[in-house]
């Protein structure tokens, strides 16, 4: 029996995602005839139709629906063929899909790369940035390597290592009194109104319950997707907020009548990790990447 190759599987899942010939060939680097050309033979091969094609684009029949899946499947497999030979040859070189979370991203990728560039000169790194569940899909399908996000969540099955630690501050505007605070209680947040992220981000999950624990509310029901758009509120006398440390420096700059304030020593915290495949090979190499992201951050 006949079997797809790995190139036709790799366009039957573009033009599925893509649901237009023309983007699918543009995501594969692939001319428009070729790669419909694939398909048509792919389903040939098959004996099912995969897509209804129209004028308005193309569609998955329900065979192709049934098939895409494991489709992607196989090229995970594949995947981790490839990283299991690659972890056979000198470490952290080649390509590495680096899955990263908002809330840490842009607050600790631009202190931390030159690092990892210096470290390894021969690492190609591809980041995606996005919120946790997504970049866990991505993951789990093959199409990231690790993720680096806040692994004192539950993340399901994955190999977690945690990096450091990032304390919480609470967020004010300067006019308010907690400004002029020396050190934060829980406490102190009570009967306050507190500004958060949007369902979906993880950051929500960890501040929500110290929030409700302290006896704060949301009661604008406002909901941000950055923590720009969240500090920017505060500085304006909006409400209050609980701001990873790691965020503080950025955020400060960019409004200037934000004024955070430390809890003590046993305040709450994230803990900041990578997380990857309990199955991949590469687990030694990912271990030796956080060493470097942990070392050239307690360097900043």
């Amino acid at each position: 029996m006949e079997r797809p190759t790995l190139r036709q599987l790799e366009y039957f899942v573009a033009l599925a995602e893509k649901l237009s010939f023309r983007k699918a060939a543009e995501a594969t680097f692939v001319s428009q005839p070729a790669l419909s050309a694939q398909i048509a033979a792919m389903e040939a091969m098959l004996g099912v139709e995969l897509f209804e094609r129209g004028p308005r684009g193309v569609r998955l029949t329900r065979a192709g629906e049934a098939l895409v899946e494991r489709a992607r499947e196989t090229l995970a497999a594949s995947d981790r063929i490839g990283e299991a030979a690659h972890s056979f040859t000198a470490p952290l070189t080649g390509p590495l899909r680096l899955g990263v979370i908002p809330t840490i991203g842009p607050y600790l990728l631009p202190k931390v790369l030159p690092a990892v560039r210096e470290a390894y000169p021969e690492l190609r790194l591809f980041l995606r940035e996005d919120m946790t569940d997504r970049l866990l899909a991505e993951l789990e399908a093959g199409q990231l390597d690790v993720l680096l996000l806040t692994v004192d969540i539950d993340l399901g099955n994955v190999a977690t290592v945690t990096l450091f630690s990032d304390p919480f501050v609470v967020a004010t505007c300067a006019s308010d009194e907690l400004a002029q605070a020396k050190e934060a209680r829980l406490s102190d947040l009570e009967g306050r109104n507190m500004l958060l992220l949007d369902e979906g981000h993880c950051l929500r999950q960890q501040t929500l319950p110290l929030c409700e624990r302290a006896g704060s509310d949301d009661r604008t029901g406002f909901r941000a997707s950055s923590l720009a758009t969240i500090t920017q509120m505060v500085a304006g006398g909006l409400g209050i907020t609980l701001l990873p440390e790691l965020a503080v420096e950025r955020e400060s700059s960019a409004a200037p009548q934000l004024r955070t304030v430390a809890f003590g020593p046993d305040g709450p915290s994230r803990a900041i990790g990578l997380a990857w495949r309990i199955a991949s090979p590469r687990s030694d190499e990912f271990r030796a990447f956080g060493e470097t992201l942990t070392g050239a951050y307690a360097r900043c």
